[in-house]
């Protein structure tokens, strides 16, 4: 493998007329896909539970995740600090909600536009940041996986067992990918396999290599805890969303539901999980003998006020640390 270092500018290249149109077919997919269910069971019966709801409780379903995009952010200025990136919280911040603009790119890979911001800022190049986005969605991984397990563990429906290799699985990736010499490897591995993009290959080793500055329990402890009440928080949302609608399955289930739903998503590539979070999350409501009426309207406004709100926070504080990055 050559040992010249990648350039990755094109990694976080912004289309934003080709971004905000799979946005908008996204988001189309997901208003078809409600309204064909809702007219399956009857309009009048999902209006009802849609009005059903306070002001005051969609802000605190709201509240909630921005208590998850919060706590993150303050694991990704964590992880900025621990790499020795010389940005202030706020700015760090700042990026990792602007990321959230790109969510909607396969992948997400798009959310690496936040290591432009960070370059033109600190002039540092993409391959010496790399391990920063690696690290992060590592650790969300894992603590999704805690959460997920330890829901099973304390939920009292069966249902939640299927959960049980999704969590396996997240925590075994965690695993493998949190031992930087065996990762390494993994990508040797992957380069002779397929020849192919020797430079990005390089890239991808350092950056496995260079993970190991994240071990330090002082950084990593707390950015578990951080993760862990993050993704905690939106479990809860959807418990106390449930409640309100007369479905009270049980935070341990409902938090299980949740963090099995937006790893399933996940797992299909499909931009932000749209389709496979969503069928995942009516499937295993369903499983709880939550009706379809309740089932329905919970897993629209539960999606709308996280993975849509998370775009809209992002599409709102993109252009900010754009124009910022530009004034270094």
């Amino acid at each position: 493998m050559s040992s010249t270092g990648p350039t990755l500018p094109q990694i976080s290249r912004v289309t934003p007329k080709r971004d905000l149109v799979i946005l908008g077919g996204l988001l189309a997919l997901f208003v078809i896909g409600f309204a064909g269910l809702a007219a399956t069971i009857g309009w009048e019966e999902t209006m009802s539970q849609l009005r059903s709801l306070s002001f005051m409780q969609l802000l605190a379903l709201l509240a909630l995740s921005m208590v998850n995009y919060s706590f993150r952010g303050l694991r990704w200025h964590l992880f900025a600090r621990q790499l020795g990136l010389p940005l202030s919280v706020g700015q760090n911040v700042l990026h990792f909600m602007g990321g959230f603009a790109m969510t909607v790119t396969p992948g997400r890979i798009g959310e690496l536009v936040r290591l432009r911001w960070i370059s033109r800022l600190t002039d540092w190049p993409f391959e010496r940041l790399l391990p920063l986005p690696f690290t992060d969605r590592i650790v969300d991984i894992a603590a999704m996986g805690m959460v997920l397990g330890g829901g099973v563990v304390l939920s009292q429906s069966a249902h939640a067992a299927t959960a049980i290799p999704v969590a396996l699985v997240a925590l075994v990736f965690a695993a493998i990918v949190t031992k930087p010499g065996l990762l390494a490897r993994i990508v040797t591995f992957a380069w002779r396999a397929t020849g192919r993009w020797p430079r990005r290959f390089v890239g991808l080793r350092r950056a496995a290599r260079s993970m190991a500055l994240f071990r330090d329990p002082k950084v990593i402890l707390p950015a578990l805890v951080l993760s862990l009440i993050g993704w905690t928080a939106e479990g809860y949302a959807l418990y106390l969303l449930l409640s309100w609608m007369g479905a009270d399955i049980g935070m341990a289930t409902a938090t299980v539901i949740f963090i099995f739903s937006t790893l399933a998503g996940g797992l299909t590539g499909a931009p932000g999980g749209v389709g496979g979070a969503e069928a995942a999350m009516l499937m295993m409501l369903s499983a709880q003998a939550v009706p379809l009426a309740i089932a329905l309207p919970a897993m629209a406004i539960i999606r709308v006020t996280t993975l849509w709100f998370a775009i809209l926070v992002g599409l709102l504080s993109f252009p900010v640390a754009e124009q910022f990055s530009k004034k270094a």
